[in-house]
């Protein structure tokens, strides 16, 4: 499935950005501009069941929006040989699974969705539920964001297929075994989807661990200046 993309900045290297579940390329409203501000071509995505690209059709929601389907997705979209690929979420999982055929030379990982299936009390329906969300509900769970943030949270709330989240019941790709190029996992403070255990282990595979005090799951959109800073020397 070809994407539909975004793009900042004319620069000669270039960055990839593809965002979490129940997003799309909206939610990188000002990482993309600070990207292209350093010198990148910064290209992100909608993926499948997001924003302005197509719906997953045919056979059963798990189907539609099969993990690997999200991959293929990518590598279909984005250039190889990119500089830089940062996937949030979702997007962890879908570059995680397109990383050895994108061949970027750094890859961000933030907050990934690895193991969302072993959450205890983890229910895809909740993705469902939270797109019915007012904008005082969204501000009141994200009282760190800006107001164009909940603005473009109720946008591309409007524009998801929720099959995409019912489709997540029973699939998940679990924690890499090694970083298939140099890798950074980025965290939210006290991440729900990286534990502490999880994140020494990912060390001991070779990637570099952060994590940016106070931020929730939306690094970017929490604490958008902890999030570039946090990316120093990747970026």
């Amino acid at each position: 499935m070809k994407l539909h993309t975004q793009e900042w900045g004319s620069g000669d290297r270039v960055a990839l950005l593809v965002h979490g579940i129940m997003s799309d390329h909206r939610t990188w409203r000002r990482v993309g501009p600070a990207l292209a501000a350093r010198g990148y071509r910064v290209i992100a995505v909608d993926q499948r069941g997001h924003g302005r690209s197509p719906r997953g059709t045919g056979g059963s929601p798990q189907e539609r929006y099969a993990l690997e389907a999200y991959a293929e997705d990518l590598v279909e979209t984005l250039p190889a040989g990119a500089e830089l690929a940062v996937g949030h979420s979702l997007g962890g999982i879908s570059l995680l699974g397109a990383v050895e055929r994108l061949k970027p030379a750094r890859a961000v990982y933030v907050d990934p969705a690895w193991q969302f299936g072993r959450i205890e009390g983890a229910d895809p329906r909740m993705f469902v539920e939270f797109r019915h969300a007012t904008r005082e509900q969204i501000a009141g769970f994200n009282p760190r964001w800006e107001a164009a943030d909940v603005d473009v949270e109720l946008a591309t709330l409007a524009a998801w297929d929720e099959e995409s989240a019912l489709a997540l019941s029973g699939q998940e790709c679990g924690l890499p075994a090694a970083p298939a190029v140099p890798s950074l996992v980025l965290l939210a403070d006290r991440s729900f989807l990286v534990s502490a255990g999880d994140a020494e282990l990912l060390r001991a595979r070779g990637f570099e661990v952060r994590t940016v005090p106070g931020a929730g799951h939306t690094v970017h959109r929490d604490d958008h200046d902890g999030f570039l800073a946090a990316l120093d020397g990747w970026i």
